[in-house]
C-alpha cells in the first residue's frame, strides 16, 4: 500500500467523490460484484494476513471473545462476500425523491437523496467492518477513508488492497476506498480534524474510542456502537421466555454492541427466575455480578457488583444482575446507566410494556424480544454502517438512507422574489 499522509488520503477521496456521486446504479453494483468476487478468489491471501493479526492477539493476551471478533476464515469471508452481493439487490437510494410539491408562485420543489460525500470511519478490531463499511458507503455513492485498529491492521491492509483493485477493475476510482496506513494516535487525530475533506466521521467501537472522537473531532460525528443494553423482567413475565431472551442476548454473541450486559429483575419473581437463569447461563460459564438481593438468592457464585459494573459494557461472558421493586425503578436504572442503544422489557402487562416503551430513551426499545435484533439486516434495511445512539441525522441501525443527505431541486419559469 502506498504510504500517503492523512491529508493526501482526504484530498484523493475528495477528488473521487464527484465521480462516485454521479456513478450509475449499474456501475456501483458492478464494483460491488467485483469486490465480492475478489474476496472469494483471494481468500487464502486474506486468511494469511489475518493469521498475522491472530498471532499478535495471542501474544498480547487478547480475550477469547475479542479473538473471535478478529477471526476471518473461509466461511466468514464467504459471509462477507455474500453480504456485499446482497447490497447489489437493495433499492437505489441516491436520486430518490422523498417529497415533491408546487408552491403558490409556481415553483416546483423536489426533496431528493444525494450522497454525503466523503465519510471517515474509525473502528477497532473487527476486520469485517472494513468491507461492510466500505461497500455500504459505496452503494450510497460515497467515498470512504477507513482507520482500523492495530489489532486487525494486517487484515485491513489486505482487504483494502483487494477492494481497491476490484473497484478500479470495474471502472470506478480506486480512491473511493482508502485506509489510513498506520494506527498511531497522531493519524487518528489528524483524521478527526480533516474538516476540509471529510463530510462526516463515524466511530465504531467501545466507549473510549467514541468519547475520544467526540471530544477531539472538528468534523461532524455520528456516534455509534456503545451498548450497555438491559433486559427488565417484570413480575408478570413468562419465566421461560425471559430466560430464553436473556440467554440469547448474552451468549449468542457476547462481543457485539447489542448484547445484553445487565438484567433487572422484579423482586416478586427473583427467587424463581434467578436459579433458572443461572442454570442456563452456566452452560456458557457466564460470570454474574450482582447486588445483595441477587446474592441472597444464588449465594457465593455472585460477585458483589460495584458502581462500575452497572455501567460496564462487558463484551464477554459476564452479566450484571440487580433486583428492583418495579418498572419505575428499572427505568430509572436504565436512565442512569444506559447508553441509549437497545433496551428490553419481558412482561405480560400491556400497561407496563407501553410505559417502558414510552419512557425509556433508547434507539430501540423491545417488548418480549431479544436486543440482538438491533441490526440493519434484521430491521429489513439489508445492511448497516453501525447503530447510532444519538438523535441528530440518524438514530438506530444506519442503512443506505442514513448515508445520504438531501438536496432540494427547484424548477421555475422566471419567478423572482
Amino acid at each position: 500500500m502506498e504510504q500517503l499522509t492523512v491529508l493526501q488520503l482526504g484530498q484523493r477521496a475528495k477528488a473521487a467523490a464527484p465521480v462516485m456521486a454521479a456513478a450509475s446504479p449499474k456501475a456501483k453494483n458492478g464494483a460491488l460484484t467485483a469486490i465480492a468476487d475478489a474476496l472469494i478468489a483471494r481468500t487464502d491471501e486474506i486468511i494469511a494476513a489475518n493469521q498475522v493479526d491472530l498471532e499478535n492477539a495471542v501474544r498480547n493476551n487478547m480475550s477469547k471473545a475479542l479473538q473471535d471478533r478478529l477471526l476471518l476464515n473461509a466461511d466468514r469471508i464467504k459471509g462477507i462476500a455474500d453480504g456485499v452481493r446482497k447490497l447489489t439487490e437493495l433499492e437505489e437510494v441516491v436520486g430518490k425523491v422523498d417529497a415533491g410539491w408546487v408552491r403558490p408562485n409556481g415553483l416546483r420543489i423536489q426533496k431528493t437523496r444525494v450522497p454525503l460525500g466523503v465519510i471517515g470511519i474509525i473502528f477497532e478490531s473487527r476486520p469485517n467492518v472494513t468491507v461492510d463499511a466500505a461497500t455500504l458507503c459505496m452503494k450510497a455513492g460515497n467515498c470512504v477513508i477507513l482507520r482500523g485498529g492495530k489489532e486487525a491492521f494486517s487484515s485491513n491492509v489486505c482487504l483494502t488492497n483487494i477492494m481497491r483493485d476490484a473497484v478500479q477493475s470495474a471502472g470506478l476510482p480506486a480512491d473511493a476506498v482508502q485506509l489510513v496506513p498506520d494506527t498511531s494516535r497522531e493519524s487518528s487525530t489528524e483524521l478527526m480534524r480533516l474538516s476540509d475533506c471529510l463530510d462526516v466521521l463515524i466511530p465504531r467501537g467501545g466507549a473510549g474510542l467514541i468519547n475520544a472522537v467526540a471530544q477531539n473531532a472538528t468534523v461532524p460525528v455520528i456516534k455509534t456502537g456503545v451498548g450497555n443494553c438491559h433486559v427488565f423482567v417484570d413480575e408478570s413475565a413468562d419465566l421461560e421466555m425471559a430466560v430464553n431472551i436473556i440467554d440469547n442476548g448474552k451468549t449468542q454473541r457476547p462481543s457485539v454492541c447489542n448484547a445484553v450486559e445487565t438484567v433487572l429483575i422484579h423482586r416478586g419473581i427473583a427467587e424463581k427466575l434467578l436459579p433458572l437463569l443461572k442454570a442456563r447461563l452456566d452452560g456458557h460459564s457466564v460470570i454474574l455480578h450482582g447486588d445483595t438481593a441477587a446474592a441472597e438468592v444464588l449465594g457465593d457464585c455472585v460477585i458483589p457488583a460495584t458502581e462500575d459494573d452497572w455501567a460496564n459494557e462487558y463484551l464477554d461472558y459476564q452479566l450484571a444482575v440487580k433486583i428492583v421493586a418495579d418498572v419505575d425503578e428499572a427505568m430509572a436504572h436504565i436512565a442512569r446507566y444506559g447508553t441509549n442503544h437497545s433496551e428490553c422489557i419481558v412482561t405480560k402487562s400491556l400497561e407496563n410494556a407501553e410505559k417502558f416503551q414510552r419512557g425509556v430513551d433508547a434507539a430501540a426499545v423491545y417488548v418480549n424480544a431479544s436486543t440482538r435484533f438491533t441490526d440493519g439486516s434484521d430491521f429489513g434495511f439489508g445492511a448497516e454502517i453501525g447503530i447510532s445512539t444519538q438523535k441528530l441525522h440518524a438514530r438506530g441501525p444506519m442503512g443506505l438512507a442514513e448515508l445520504t443527505t438531501v438536496k432540494y431541486l427547484i424548477s421555475g419559469e422566471g419567478q423572482i422574489r
